[in-house]
């Protein structure tokens, strides 16, 4: 069981570690940062995997990402200063991997859905579809970006003269 549970925390990280590399790729991000990037990634994604499981507090998705985002604001605004970029070079790429795809697709499958039929039960049915995971996608997102930024913030001192 535990042994399980590690394997599942380190695939867990290892995965959004390999992700936050091929967005700070695409992003321009200097060479210098990947690592840190991907370090940071694969912290804050571990730690919603752990804080989400039922074992450990159950949260929710849109709770367990805002303190996981929160997690990653602060190694952002920690790291910053050893790689010589802002904070925010560290934490865009380690959110991206965060993102709630699933729900976003699952609501434009519902709007669709809901476009295309016209009985009443059934459009009812696609429409609380749309609803839930529409609003689930953008508290998610919104969770993050309130939860990266607050260390900024917090941090005020620190995070701006990581670049000097």
């Amino acid at each position: 069981m535990c042994n399980d549970l590690l394997v599942n925390i380190f695939e867990d990280g290892l995965f959004a570690a390999i992700a936050a590399i091929g967005f700070s790729s695409i992003s321009n991000t200097p060479r210098r940062a990947y690592l840190t990037c991907a370090l940071i990634a694969a912290a804050g994604h571990s730690i919603r995997y752990v804080i989400s499981l039922p074992d450990f507090g159950g949260m929710n998705i849109i709770i367990s990402s805002t303190l996981a985002a929160f997690a990653i604001g602060i190694l952002a605004v920690l790291f910053a200063s050893r790689i010589k970029c802002p904070a925010e070079v560290c934490f865009f790429p380690a959110l991206l991997p965060m993102i709630p795809g699933m729900y976003a697709y699952r609501t434009v499958e519902a709007l669709i859905s809901c476009l295309c039929n016209t009985q009443e039960e059934t459009f009812r049915h696609y429409f609380y579809l749309l609803a839930y995971n529409g609003l689930t996608c953008t508290f998610i997102v919104l969770g993050m970006v309130v939860g990266a930024t607050i260390p900024v913030f917090m941090f005020k001192k620190l995070s701006f003269t990581a670049t000097r």
